[in-house]
């Protein structure tokens, strides 16, 4: 597992360039159909570089067998930015619940439950 460091340096840069584009996009753009799009973008962006150290301390701090790369982190990162925006997606619309947003979440859990199994199916220690 890489250090610390690491997912910090990267999610502070994911942070400030979608957080950034956020305020320009928020302050400055009218809400056409490129604009509309890249604030979606924008927020994934965002969303994943808040919650990359979150992630990654937790994976740190409780860590499960096989351990969680690189790879595992980034996935379940983007799962959150994902869920995000797909939520603010459906706010937009005006067709967001609390019911659907909670199983939209459940779905996401069970499908990052599923490949973390097969993944644990898979490993093999190192020789």
């Amino acid at each position: 597992m890489s250090s610390f460091r690491t997912y910090l340096y990267a999610g502070l840069l994911l942070a400030v360039v979608g957080l950034g584009g956020l305020s320009l996009l928020i302050f400055f753009m009218y809400p056409t159909l490129g604009p509309r799009w890249l604030f979606f973008f924008m927020l994934t962006l965002a969303l994943c570089g808040i919650a990359l150290p979150a992630v990654a301390y937790l994976h740190r701090r409780f860590p499960s067998d096989p351990p969680a790369d690189w790879d595992t982190i980034l996935r379940q990162v983007i799962w959150v930015g994902t869920y995000g925006s797909l939520l603010s997606w459906l706010q937009l619309g005006r067709v967001l619940t609390l019911p659907m947003a909670f199983f939209l979440a459940l779905g996401f859990i069970l499908i990052e439950f599923l490949v973390r199994l097969r993944e644990r199916s898979r490993w093999q220690p190192r020789e």
